[in-house]
């Protein structure tokens, strides 16, 4: 029995997959996440621990949480600064230049994923911040 002929379908078929980003091209994902594993894809919730397990991160909610307990107003405003100055760094690497395409590698190669969710929370830890380091508008009468 000789084997069916080649057709431009079948080799289509074959040669898709050998196109699309596996664990096989992970140089991107060795230099951006150097302790990913090949095979695993990241999502937004493994972004939000990643960022969130960083030491500017932490040492933010450590002082984030001074500020809540102690009730300070300077010092919620000061976390809130802080945290948008740390977003604005996050959101300048994820999407500022990348001239050699290894953001993007990265990111076909499921290493990476979006920081989406890692925004909303530190914009809902800001924004409890300064609504309950507020001051308490308490009235008097006379």
């Amino acid at each position: 029995m000789s084997a069916p002929a080649a057709t431009p379908r079948r080799l289509l078929a074959a040669l898709v997959p050998a196109l699309l980003p596996g664990p096989a091209l992970a140089q991107a994902c060795a230099a951006m996440r150097p302790g990913w594993t090949p095979g695993t894809e990241a999502t937004q919730w493994t972004e939000t621990v990643h960022y969130f397990s960083t030491v500017p991160a932490l040492v933010l909610l450590v002082a984030t949480a001074l500020a809540i307990r102690f009730r300070s107003q300077w010092g919620g405003l000061t976390v809130t600064v802080l945290w948008s100055g740390l977003v604005a760094l996050i959101v300048m690497h994820r999407y500022g230049d990348d001239p050699g395409g290894l953001r993007q590698r990265a990111f076909d190669e499921g290493c990476l994923a979006s920081p989406t969710l890692f925004l909303a929370v530190v914009t809902a830890i800001c924004a409890a911040t300064i609504l309950y380091t507020a001051p308490i508008g308490r009235q008097t009468s006379d």
